[in-house]
This record gives C-alpha cells, sequence and structure tokens, in this order.
C-alpha cells in the first residue's frame, strides 16, 4: 500500500501528543537557571547582611573596652565576626582589619611624602613622614589595634564569596567569585585600664 506524504505531514503537525514533554524539555534549563540564579544571588545578599551586622556586634564589644578571660580583645572580636556570620564566611579566607586613627578625618589617609619625581604617588626612596614608625611609607596611617579609650577605630571585612554556579560568573564576580565588603568607623567609650 502506497501512501501518499503529503498526506502524512499534515496528520502528523495535527497530532499533539507528547508537545507537553518537548515544552517542558525546552523551558526546563531556563527555569532552572533562574531557580539556581535567585539562590545564588539571594545566599550572596544574606552573607553581605550578615557581614555588616557582624562588625556591628563586633565594634559594640570593642567600644566598651571589655576583656574575656585567656583572650584578647582582637580575638574576641574575631570570633563574634565568625560566629555571627553563621559559618558562611570562611574566616580562613576573610580579611579582617581592625585600624585605629588619631581622628575621623585620618581614616584611610597616606603618609605624607616628598614627591621628587611629581607623578602623584609615592616612589620608594622618596621622603616621608613616617607617623607610625614602622619605618616603610604606608597609604594607610592607621594601626593595627583595636584601640583604647577614646580611639577612632575602623572595622572592615572583605571576603570572596565563591560563586556556586559558573554559569552566575559570567554576570556577576570575577574569577568565579564575588567580592563582599562590610565597614564600620566608631570611637571607643571612655574607660579606666588598657585595652589590648
Amino acid at each position: 500500500i502506497k501512501m501518499k506524504t503529503h498526506t502524512l505531514l499534515p496528520t502528523f503537525i495535527k497530532d499533539r501528543a507528547g508537545s507537553v514533554l518537548i515544552e517542558f524539555a525546552l523551558g526546563l534549563p531556563v527555569l532552572a537557571t533562574v531557580i539556581i540564579a535567585a539562590m545564588e544571588f539571594g545566599t550572596i545578599m544574606m552573607t553581605s547582611t550578615l557581614m555588616e551586622s557582624s562588625l556591628r556586634e563586633a565594634a559594640r564589644f570593642g567600644i566598651t573596652g571589655q576583656q574575656i578571660p585567656g583572650k584578647t580583645r582582637l580575638e574576641r572580636i574575631i570570633e563574634i565576626i565568625d560566629q555571627r556570620t553563621l559559618g558562611l564566611v570562611d574566616m580562613s579566607q576573610a580579611q579582617v582589619d581592625i585600624l585605629i586613627y588619631p581622628s575621623f578625618s585620618d581614616i584611610g589617609r597616606g603618609e605624607d611624602f616628598i614627591d621628587g619625581n611629581a607623578n602623584g604617588a609615592y616612589d620608594v626612596g622618596e621622603t616621608f613622614d613616617d607617623e607610625n614608625g614602622n619605618g616603610i611609607w604606608d597609604a594607610d596611617i592607621g594601626a593595627a589595634g583595636s584601640g583604647e579609650s577614646g580611639d577612632i577605630v575602623v572595622y572592615r571585612l572583605r571576603y570572596d564569596w565563591q560563586l556556586m554556579t559558573p554559569f552566575a560568573g559570567q554576570f556577576i564576580g570575577q574569577g568565579g567569585a564575588v567580592g563582599l565588603n562590610a565597614s564600620i568607623t566608631v570611637r571607643n567609650e571612655p574607660w579606666d585600664g588598657l585595652g589590648s
């Protein structure tokens, strides 16, 4: 029995059996991508918020000059940050800077230098005012530590969040990671005794 192909084609086009399966197969990758991206961005936002709140909590402890038996103030501050980020921030990979400044206007200021070649940047060998006495020119005069009574202290936390999906790395971050930053500046309360 010979069937003409021109009669089979309209029959095949009109047949809707299995079309839902094909549509689902075509739409699934898009749906999965949207769901994974939403989870990725949500986790990044939550981690960033936890970093900020952990610094606020650490600074609340730091400004009081309290001492915990068997720990320095700096160790306790790092411990607070670790606890408040709920394990989302790997403290062995995070960069925590706690710097003391003479005044609010000095935050982020570099040591003064004589720009011998007038290029607007410090070059090795140029004369500089060694304000912190460490023997090298510093782009930031902040001294490491949690400060004494009345000191200005800046708490900074930087963490490179490793993206869960390589696909998201095409749109955000660099090298498969997103740099998350948080900071807070406080003045230590007046207290009797010495901090560490």
